[in-house]
């Protein structure tokens, strides 16, 4: 199924030509193909234009032909559809991802890629003629009310001796039964703690580690790579070679059950702008997690004067977008609903391309759909700078604090400042300097009165000016500054910051074409 959604009339969805509805009174079922699934016979493609699913990709490839991506998705019986886009100015290959499962679809005028469903094509035609989709609404649920009738058996005096006798047995049972489970809690609670972690293994396909193998491929935890409220984080070398991010938990006070309820949460999200999880560790007292390992470390540490190598202009803007894709996934196209609620630098890792993923969103308050505001944070999450004005006023808890957050980190990108205290120059001193927001609101304003552009005045100094797009830095940071308003209302979405800066990259892509 597709998902779109507008600010004002909410979320809708709708079935492919194919497919219908499993459950009209709970959209959260999707949708189910009207054809038997057997793809060992002849297939053919529908082509559905605009849209895309994220994750679950069997495969990827670039400068292929729509024929060659047909047939690399036609070679596989599993193989459900593809996502085609051809290349342009940013990317000049076209660009291939065969698909496993089609889940998580969104269908916008500005996503440039097309999807292709596999279908019977013996039913093609017939599905192309019929091509009207179903629309449903993705609001809440209504509560639904069941009839029961409860009717009431006949006494009988020789049947409650009976029962008598068969309750005075199953206390007897009881007992005997409690006796024994207590021994077992006792000298089995490690024997179960491995019964839960295996189940929870075969669901998300996550691997359990001993904390022997953790403390062994971290040649006793020595490599530390980064730190935070939340733990330590070290590099490891895995059983099978994989190099690894190791994080190891400070806090564990929520018990293994939770670790594991919220480790399952984590599997069952899947972008490409999210930290991979490998696997999880969950024994006696000890709690890490298992990631891929991020060549280029952090977004903070590239952004530090004292780094070699400097992040370009191009570079920049892309972990902008990446990171805004990355939460808008969080926010509003996952099953479960998760704020991050710690959006900075530090959780933005990069890869040996340069390319952004969120990390830590997983150990985060997850977001009921049902729920607009969210007040039962214990305690004050996030980092100081970063956090949004809810925080310190107590007000309810939403998405709009980590929007907030990118806003900060946005504007971190466009000038290499930290948002308050004291940060090194390019000299190697120190320097005072004043809140971020107030600064480049300054500079703004008060280019109306000066012929030099505001933007080689706020511009980090470590970039070279002649490699600036001024006119896509002007875009970042007008949306930058809307997303850290101080009213929450009138910040907009993760999805309304992808689709602005997303139109504009569109936008220029046109008019260089």
């Amino acid at each position: 199924s597709f998902c779109s959604y507008h600010h004002a009339s909410g979320r809708t969805c709708s079935c492919v030509a194919g497919f219908k509805m499993k459950n009209t009174s709970d959209w959260a079922f999707g949708c189910e193909p009207e054809f038997l699934r057997n793809f060992t016979q002849e297939t053919g493609f529908l082509r559905v234009p605009n849209s895309e699913f994220y994750g679950y990709d069997k495969g990827f490839a670039e400068n292929l032909t729509l024929r060659e991506c047909e047939e690399q998705c036609s070679k596989f019986p599993d193989c459900q559809g593809f996502q085609f886009q051809m290349g342009d100015v940013e990317n000049k290959a076209s660009r291939c991802f065969t698909k496993a499962l089609l889940l998580n679809g969104a269908r916008t005028s500005n996503l440039p890629g097309d999807v292709y469903v596999r279908l019977p094509k013996a039913n093609l035609s017939s599905f192309r003629k019929n091509h009207n989709e179903i629309t449903f609404d993705c609001s809440p649920m209504k509560s639904m009310r069941l009839e029961r009738t409860y009717k009431k058996s006949n006494e009988n005096g020789g049947l409650k001796v009976l029962v008598w006798v068969a309750v005075a047995l199953a206390g007897v049972e009881f007992v005997c039964v409690a006796v024994v489970l207590g021994f077992l809690y006792w000298t089995g609670k490690e024997n179960k703690t491995e019964s839960q972690g295996y189940k929870l293994a075969a669901a998300t396909r996550f691997q359990q580690f001993t904390y022997a193998e953790l403390r062994k491929a971290t040649l006793g935890f020595r490599d530390e790579i980064g730190s935070g409220g939340g733990g330590v984080v070290y590099k490891g070398v895995l059983s099978d070679g994989r190099v690894a991010a190791i994080k190891q938990l400070r806090e564990a006070n929520g018990g293994e059950a939770e670790f594991l309820a919220e480790v399952s949460t984590i599997g069952r999200l899947n972008h490409m702008n999210l930290i991979e999880m490998w696997g999880y560790c969950a024994e006696g007292k000890h709690r890490l997690l298992v990631y891929e390992y991020m060549e280029h470390g952090s977004l903070a540490d590239n952004l530090l004067s004292s780094n070699d190598v400097v992040l370009d202009w191009e570079k920049r803007f892309a972990i902008a977008m990446g990171t805004s894709k990355g939460l808008a996934y969080l926010h509003e196209e996952c099953l479960e609903w998760v704020l991050h609620c710690d959006v900075k630098p530090q959780n933005i890792l990069l890869d040996s391309n340069y390319h952004p993923k969120v990390a830590d969103f997983g150990l985060s308050k997850l977001q009921n759909r049902g729920e607009s505001h969210n007040s039962s944070f214990s305690r004050i999450r996030g980092t100081r700078g970063y956090m949004a004005p809810e925080w310190v006023y107590n007000l309810p808890i939403t998405s709009k604090v980590d929007v907030y957050s990118y806003g900060i980190v946005a504007l971190e990108l466009v000038t290499g400042r930290k948002p308050t205290g004291v940060q090194m120059n390019g000299t190697g001193e120190t320097v005072e300097q004043g809140r971020l927001v107030t600064w480049v609101r300054e500079k703004m304003n008060g280019a109306a009165t000066r012929t030099e552009s505001w933007i080689e005045d706020i511009a980090d100094p470590m970039m070279e000016l002649g490699e600036i797009d001024k006119v896509k830095m002007e875009v970042l940071v007008k949306v930058a500054l809307q997303c850290v308003e101080e009213d929450k209302e009138a910040r907009p979405t993760m999805r309304q910051v992808v689709e602005m800066l997303q139109f504009h990259e569109d936008e220029r892509a046109m008019v260089f074409s």
